[in-house]
């Protein structure tokens, strides 16, 4: 069991602010580092003014016009991605309990450069599974095949003894329920190492506004049959604190940290009501 710790928000440079975090203290890591895209990553922040002629019809008929109020971001570019990212993780570990796990959630760009460097770290018999997350949203390239997947690595401290609660798992449909028996299409099945899960729906309630947020769908998953009720979850590059509300709903403790100050404004105007969060600056 990982020691009960109150939720933090914490502002800074992962690599220093974790090395002054205490050992043993989560019982899952995961992480969504910058995946090296070439692109600047922006975030845009728009407000709704009732105005007669404006772009947008809302309830009941009544028009409104947009205005941008900033737009900010960061360079996702790094030549030196395995020397930005490996000395982060690694400063991470010590945090885990012995029974816990590591999620390292990357992209096509970097993540086989990742996985021969984790191996190295962890050693092979330490990876559990590599998880894809398929989706369908967004452009076609007439180029060559659409990339429309994450690859999610997960590996365990210990490969004969981690959390894996098997009975939390959410069930999802038959693909051809005709094929089983009625009793089983109305359970569901259990998911494979292939997770179809739509992005973040532009207009959808969980929106941020943040570039690279995830789904909560995604992370909820992780953490219900990952962790046990009250566990700490550690994100050291929160985001827009997707990790923090998947574990604040699931009834576990987080401990969230990232640089940018406008991942921090985010985390905690999503997790506001969630009181207990200390909110750490350095």
């Amino acid at each position: 069991m990982s020691a009960s710790r109150s939720n933090q928000i914490l502002h800074g440079d992962n690599l220093r602010l974790l090395a002054t975090l205490p050992r043993g203290f989560a019982r899952l890591i995961y992480i969504d580092p910058p995946f090296n895209t070439g692109r600047t990553q922006t975030r845009q922040r728009i407000r709704a003014i009732a105005d007669a002629d404006g772009d947008r019809v809302g309830f009941a008929g009544r028009r409104y016009r947009t205005e941008t109020l900033d737009a900010s971001g960061y360079a996702d570019q790094r030549d030196d991605y395995l020397e930005f990212l490996m000395p982060r993780i690694e400063a991470a570990l010590p945090c885990l309990t012995t029974d816990g796990s590591l999620f390292v959630h990357l992209d096509w760009r970097e993540v086989h450069h990742v996985k021969v460097a984790l191996d190295a770290l962890l050693g092979r018999d330490r990876f559990m599974n590599e998880i894809i997350w398929a989706y369908d949203f967004g452009g076609r390239s007439r180029t060559r095949w659409p990339a429309k997947h994450d690859t999610i690595l997960w590996y365990a401290l210990d490969p004969d003894a981690y959390v894996f609660n098997y009975d939390a798992m959410e069930r999802i449909p038959y693909m051809a329920p005709g094929l089983v028996t009625p009793e089983k299409a109305k359970r569901g099945k259990t998911p494979t190492d292939v997770w179809w899960h739509t992005i973040v729906p532009t207009n959808g309630r969980e929106k941020t506004g943040y570039p690279t947020q995830k789904p909560l769908g995604i992370l909820r998953r992780i953490i219900s049959v990952h962790t046990d009720l009250g566990d700490t979850v550690l994100d050291c590059f929160a985001g827009s604190g997707t990790t923090g509300a998947a574990a604040a709903e699931l009834g576990r403790r987080f401990v969230l940290i990232d640089e940018r100050a406008e991942a921090i404004e985010v985390c905690r105007t999503r997790l506001a009501s969630h009181h207990s969060a200390a909110a750490g600056r350095t």
